[in-house]
């Protein structure tokens, strides 16, 4: 099973959000472990320095982006997923950059706690404890 997992769930993890930690960390485990393919945008990276920009130096996002790599697959951001997102007009653009990613590799679910701005998204998504309930 392949998931695209958004950059919520990442930051949840490495910053120890709470109180989403927990189910955050066990998609995470999941990835770690092959009981699914963990797929993240390479847009998601750059959001998460982004995000982290006070807590990382040069050094720590070559270490971060290191270890992310031997968890999760990295999906290149492609032209064709940013014609398609600004097709289909969603209100966030990089939430649309996602859903079309999403569907370009094929995932079969989208994981994010942004459940509310992918309503429109062909591939389904789920909260993290929405995805552990059901498996």
């Amino acid at each position: 099973m392949k998931l695209l997992i958004d950059g919520n769930i990442i930051l949840d993890v490495l910053q120890k959000r709470e109180p989403y930690y927990i189910d955050s960390a066990k998609i995470w485990k999941m990835c770690e472990t092959n009981l699914v393919e963990g797929c993240v945008s390479a847009l998601t990276f750059a959001n998460i320095v982004y995000v982290m920009r006070k807590e990382l130096n040069a050094e720590m996002i070559n270490e971060v982006m290191k270890s992310l790599s031997l968890i999760f697959t990295f999906e290149d951001l492609s032209s064709s997923d940013i014609s398609t997102a600004a097709e289909i007009q969603w209100d966030d653009f990089e939430d649309a950059i996602q859903a079309a990613t999403a569907k370009r590799i094929h995932a079969d679910y989208v994981i994010t706690r942004n459940i509310r701005d992918f309503k429109k998204s062909e591939i389904a998504p789920f909260t993290p404890a929405e995805f552990l309930a059901r498996q």
